[in-house]
Formats: structure tokens, sequence, C-alpha cells
């Protein structure tokens, strides 16, 4: 059991849809494994992860979930397969609809140049 992983989360998870679900922990499975230095913390309603700063964060709807960067937008050039969205001054995200859209190399990739970011 990974003792990063905190009650708030898991409350979060076990109320999404179960396909949502089944992403979210996905995902949560790869940002807690890309680095040991990350911090699992519950902020703005849903999971954020951080090392010397925020780094990505889930948030999860009825149709997807986005796997979030704080600093996304200088990520950018990083994004090799062009899978950042977002317009906003710095956040950027990447959308999953389904499990087979999950890459866990690209996504462990992108969540180790974030850390990078803040070190």
């Amino acid at each position: 059991m990974d003792n990063r992983k905190i009650t708030e989360v898991d409350e979060y998870i076990v109320n999404l849809p179960e396909d949502i679900q089944e992403i979210t922990n996905s995902l949560r499975e790869i940002i807690l494994n890309a680095s040991l230095k990350l911090e699992e913390e519950f902020k703005w309603s849903m999971p954020n992860y951080s090392y010397k700063g925020l780094v990505c964060y889930l948030q999860a709807s009825k149709k997807h979930v986005n796997l979030g960067f704080h600093k996304g937008n200088e990520l950018v050039e990083k994004d090799t397969h062009n899978l950042l969205e977002g317009t906003g001054k710095t956040m950027r995200h990447v959308k999953i609809k389904k499990m087979e859209e999950i890459n866990p190399e690209v996504f462990t990739s992108l969540i180790n140049e974030a850390i990078k970011l803040n070190d």
C-alpha cells in the first residue's frame, strides 16, 4: 500500500462513475510511481500532486479525466505527442476519455519534466 495516498483522494475517487474511477485510479498510480518526491494533496476539490510547489492534478468529470499540469505552458516543448490542451496562462491538461488513451510512459515523462520545473 502506498502510504502517500490520502483518504480525501480515496473518497473523491469512490464517488466518481465507475469507468472514470478506473481512469482516475490508473492516473493516480502513474503519478505516484513517476516520483517518490511527489506528495498527494486534496486542494480545490481535486487531487493535486506537489514537490517544491504544485506539479500536477487530476480533475474528473462525468465523461473524462484531466491530467493537469500547473506549469503546463512550460511543458509544451516536451510534449512530443501534442497531448496538452488548454489556453490558460500557465495550466495545461491532457484529457483522457477511456483507458486505452492512457500512455504510462508518455505521462510519466511529462510528470517528471513538470517536477524538474520546480527544482
